[in-house]
């Protein structure tokens, strides 16, 4: 009877996964965009006279000087609101001083340890104000970059708007990352001054950053200063006299009063480097004003901001999701954001769930991997807290599986939240594919539809456009104000890298497909495309479909080198809770996929494992999968893996069950 039952349930499920999820109608009666045809008639708008649009966008922020054109040049040598003036700091803070916003919460911060912070847009401002003239008073000028190496503390926001109020160019570096990693950025950009924390705390733990700072600067000497901030004050940390500095003490008896920059439109805001995960790490470089609108009008859009509303971003400020949705769109658009230091689950796995009752969150945004992680601790850590502030939900950094989104809809939002489900990256600036709640029809694991001002289409490698249904190359047709403007120091890079393979339209380097409704199903990067016996497969459909097996708590899929096949297809699976791992159930698997897909699809290979290595932000690194299924030899840098034991574990796991 159990057994039935069991089945019941997975059969109730998958055709969940099968269904439409149209907006509620209170949700869409309150809305930012209420109907399709309102998205309809913007959409239009948008792709017929792109400057008018994007003019009309811009002109909802502050200019100190209006441009000339809107947009010059087109692909790769495109430059938006030229001639114009303005500033990302200025619009994130003065702009919203003259009313109400004035002294309404600009951010509210916890730390691991369950310390709190809040500080008004005023606060903010002043804090701000006051570190853009210690940076000035350190000899930070307009056009220098500036590394931050940081924990999720206000501090780290407070850097990186006071270098965009002086013009200075800002590269945050996860503090996840290692000495090496930070050496390469410090190095790259020629920096001359490092902002760090002398410590992070994760898991219970504390991270000591200053002696990885110290490492580093061992090989930057045009490095002059370091400005330190001090998570805890018992904290005892080497100083290097003349050119280390506390933050606190910098901070002292300067003033609160610091004049925004009239920046060019294409002034550089910021280099983030990619996480390093594949291959060598791109700078990808940001300007002012083009990403500023792009970011405010996305953000508006689909995370239907409202006044009221609290939002929460759980990834890290080094990561491009933590720059464009965890500071600046946020602020842009007057909202009250959220910032949490830890792990999803110290002390117990309900700690998410937890703050956001506690500090009653409306909008949650996090990676489908943490979802995956707190999906696996079991129903009951959820049902525990009301979560009733929450009205929207997002997911970003990587595709989901459906499995997982409908968990993620009907566990944690009680099928009253719609889920923002999206596509975009670092190289974008923002969101190019996503739903508009309150409009969009959801379809479980697909990205939906192109935001107003975004061309997309899945074409074949010789740049012609697939039939509906049929696998092919995501691109991007011309060009967007928040398009990144170059890799740093690598122009040619970035031509080749994005804008030579597709007849001149920008590659995002994921395949894709559309259905015949005009939806967007993104099937990863192409690198993990799997070429089986002269069958292209995507490992992300292998992935989809073995998380339909009732026992998968999660699961990763990659190719290995074959003589014969050309590659075969590993998958490293972990089971859920009190499933007993056994060579019945690997075939079972196996032969699940097959029924799925299709024979060419069965898995030649499954090894089951308790983790797999992710990196800080919550992404699988498939990289270190693929080296590990190959032979196990592990290459490259290591210091953004979450947990370096998974690496371990997964070279021991036995072949014998």
């Amino acid at each position: 009877m159990k057994d039935n039952k069991e089945t019941r349930r997975i059969i109730k499920m998958n055709s969940s996964l099968k269904k439409i999820y149209r907006p509620l109608k209170d949700f869409s009666d309150r809305a930012v965009v209420k109907t399709l045809d309102q998205y309809n008639k913007l959409y239009r708008e948008s792709v017929l006279n792109p400057e008018a649009f994007w003019g009309k966008v811009a002109d909802e922020l502050h200019w100190f000087k209006y441009w000339n054109y809107i947009r010059q040049g087109s692909s790769y040598e495109s430059k938006w609101f030229v001639g114009a003036k303005t500033n990302i700091s200025y619009n994130s803070l003065d702009r919203h001083l003259t009313g109400h916003r004035r002294n309404k919460a600009a951010l509210i911060w916890e730390g691991e340890p369950g310390d709190t912070r809040t500080m008004t847009y005023l606060q903010l401002h002043r804090e701000v104000s006051k570190f853009a003239n210690v940076l000035r008073s350190r000899g930070v000028q307009k056009g220098d970059r500036v590394i931050i190496y940081m924990g999720m503390v206000p501090e780290t926001a407070v850097a990186l708007l006071a270098c965009a109020r002086i013009g200075a160019i800002h590269s945050a570096v996860f503090a996840g990352f290692s000495s090496e990693a930070l050496k390469d950025r410090i190095l790259g950009l020629k920096a001359k001054i490092v902002i760090a924390s002398d410590l992070a705390v994760r898991r219970g733990n504390n991270i000591y950053l200053k002696p990885a700072v110290d490492s580093a600067l061992e090989s930057c000497p045009d490095v002059n200063t370091v400005i330190l901030f001090k998570r805890m004050h018992e904290s005892s940390v080497k100083m290097v006299p003349g050119r280390d500095i506390w933050w606190h003490e910098a901070m002292d008896n300067v003033s609160d009063e610091c004049e925004a920059m009239q920046l060019d439109s294409e002034h550089p805001l910021f280099v983030l480097y990619t996480s390093g995960t594949t291959g060598k790490a791109k700078g990808i470089m940001h300007t002012t004003a083009g990403y500023m609108t792009a970011a405010y009008y996305s953000f508006k859009l689909i995370f239907d901001i409202q006044e009221t509303d609290v939002y929460w971003c759980t990834t890290d400020i080094g990561f491009s999701t933590g720059h464009t949705y965890g500071l600046y769109a946020p602020l842009l658009n007057g909202a009250t954001l959220f910032m949490y230091e830890g792990a999803p689950t110290t002390p117990e796995p309900d700690r998410f769930w937890k703050l956001i009752d506690s500090h009653k969150i409306s909008i949650f945004f996090t990676a489908p991997t943490f979802v995956k992680t707190l999906m696996r601790q079991g129903d009951g850590w959820v049902n525990k807290h009301r979560l009733n502030s929450l009205r929207v939900l997002a997911l970003g950094g990587e595709p989901v599986n459906p499995k997982v989104w409908y968990w993620f809809y009907k566990t944690v939002g009680k099928e009253k939240c719609p889920i923002i489900d999206g596509w975009w990256q670092t190289e974008t600036g923002s969101f190019m594919i996503a739903p508009i709640p309150g409009v969009t029809p959801l379809k479980p694991g697909s990205a939906t539809l192109p935001l107003p001002g975004v061309l997309a289409d899945v074409v074949d490698k010789t740049g012609k456009p697939v039939k509906p249904g049929e696998n092919g190359f995501l691109v991007l047709k011309d060009s967007w104000p928040s398009v990144a403007r170059t890799i740093f120091g690598n122009k040619k890079r970035y031509k080749d890298d994005y804008w030579n393979g597709f007849g001149g339209d920008f590659f995002t380097g994921d395949g894709a497909r559309k259905d015949k409704d005009g939806y967007f199903w993104i099937l990863g990067r192409v690198d993990d495309v799997v070429t089986v016996s002269g069958h292209r497969l995507s490992t992300l459909e292998i992935e989809n479909a073995l998380h339909t097996h009732k026992d998968v708590a999660e699961v990763a899929v990659v190719g290995r080198p074959d003589d014969l096949k050309g590659n075969s297809i590993v998958a490293f699976v972990t089971l859920k809770e009190n499933v007993q791992a056994s060579l019945l159930l690997k075939e079972e698997m196996r032969n699940h996929v097959m029924v799925e897909i299709g024979h060419i699809a069965r898995p030649d290979e499954i090894r089951f494992t308790e983790a797999l290595p992710k990196t800080r932000n919550g992404k699988i690194v498939r990289r270190l999968l693929r080296e590990i299924a190959a032979g196990g030899v592990v290459l490259g840098d290591l210091s953004s893996i979450e947990d370096i034991s998974a690496i371990e574990y997964l070279r021991e796991i036995d072949e014998e069950i």
